[in-house]
This record gives structure tokens, sequence and C-alpha cells, in this order.
């Protein structure tokens, strides 16, 4: 019995590795943060498996159920709606739970692939041996002390923002230190895949003339 963290691919299909297409068809239930959009995955490489949906609103009952499927001996695997689950992800509170439960009596396979955090960071430009990642902003609560810990880092700082927040979060960045340089990556692997880059002000801009749309990876450059 094991659990196989299965990264898929966060925007490209054919960015699948055969070796996670090889597990998706072998497992015996994937367990899908969005099952809809996992099945169109599953439909590209004709992979018969069944799926069980588990996501950020998944109740205590589901974990129970899953965590019972794993004590009958099921091999299931775990995939995000894009990308390498258990980062900035609700794949990670699942993964925690079951080494609670179980230890090392359970393996848990890691199944590498695409990540949008180590794509951007691969084209940032910016000196990446070490940086700091920081996930999604926090809307309202810690806000300030996020944006204080990225434009006072001495390492790159790398983030998730949504389509709807980056100008707000971006001008935030901009008011709190202004001139910061920075690369903002949109629809990384996708058919209108765009990279920004510059000082946050002149991205700000530029973004404001596309279509603001798509999930976006924010690395700002060290403040030395």
């Amino acid at each position: 019995m094991s659990l196989f963290i299965v990264s898929t691919p966060i925007g490209n299909l054919h960015d699948l590795s055969l070796r996670a297409s090889d597990t998706l068809k072998e497992v015996d239930l994937i367990l899908a943060e969005d099952t809809r959009v996992t099945q169109r995955l599953l439909d590209r490489y004709k992979i018969k498996t069944p799926l069980l949906s588990y996501h950020q609103h998944s109740r205590l009952k589901k974990i129970d159920y899953i965590l019972g499927l794993l004590r009958e001996g099921k091999d299931l695997a775990l995939v995000s709606d894009a990308g390498t689950p258990g980062i900035s992800d609700p794949g990670g509170f699942l993964i925690e739970k079951v080494v609670e439960t179980f230890g090392s009596q359970i393996k848990i396979v890691p199944i590498p692939g695409p990540s949008a955090l180590i794509t951007a960071a691969s084209i940032s430009g910016f000196p990446m041996d070490e940086f700091l990642f920081l996930g999604f902003p926090p809307v309202k609560k810690k806000r300030k002390r996020f944006l204080e810990e990225v434009v006072n880092s001495k390492r790159p700082v790398i983030f998730y923002e949504s389509p709807y927040r980056i100008i707000k979060t971006l001008t935030e960045l901009s008011e709190t230190k202004p001139g910061l340089v920075l690369v903002v990556c949109r629809e990384l692997t996708k058919m209108f895949e765009t990279v920004y880059r510059g000082k946050i002000e002149e991205v700000i801009e530029k973004i404001k003339k596309d279509k603001i749309k798509g999930e976006f990876v924010v690395v700002v450059g060290s403040q030395k």
C-alpha cells in the first residue's frame, strides 16, 4: 500500500512524465483536487483509473475514508489541478495526516514533475542558490507583514497570486518599496505564456495593458 504524490502539467499537457502516466494507470484510485480538471488529463492519456475528489473543503470524514482505503492495502495517487501536490496546496494536509496515522508503515512516493514555483525560478535571471517561497499573500490578516518580508528579504522571494489581486498586490509592494526589480510570469507553459521583467512600476503598467487572466508567479529580486 502506497500513496503516490504525482506531479501533473501546469498548462501544457505534454509535460506529463511517462512515470506519472504509468503510475496513474496502475494505482487503484486517484485523489483529485477537481475531478473535472483531472478527467481531461486522464482522457488525453487514455487513463481509466477512477477518481475521488479531495480538496481544501474536504471534511475529516473524507480524510478518514481515504485513510481507510490505505488500511485496506489500496495504492492511491494524489494529484492537484496543476503542478506538484503539497506545495501551497490542500494535498499537504492529507500527507501530514497519512504520516501521523501510519508513520513508516505506508510508503509515500514522490513522482516529480512540473512546478510553477521551480519553472519561474529557472527563468528569473536572479541568483537562485537560495530563495524564499511564500505561497499566496494573505488577503487581509498579516498582509502588511507579508509585504514587508518580501521587500526586505536578502534572498529572492517567490509567491503566487490570482488574476483578481495581482495588480493590488504589486501596487502595495510598490508603495512599500518603490523600484523593486522583479519577474512576473503568467500562464506558464500555456499558449499565452507571458513573462514581464523590470522595475515593479513598469511591470504593473505592462500587465494593465494585457488581459489579466490566468495564475501568476512573482519573483522579486533580493534586497542587498
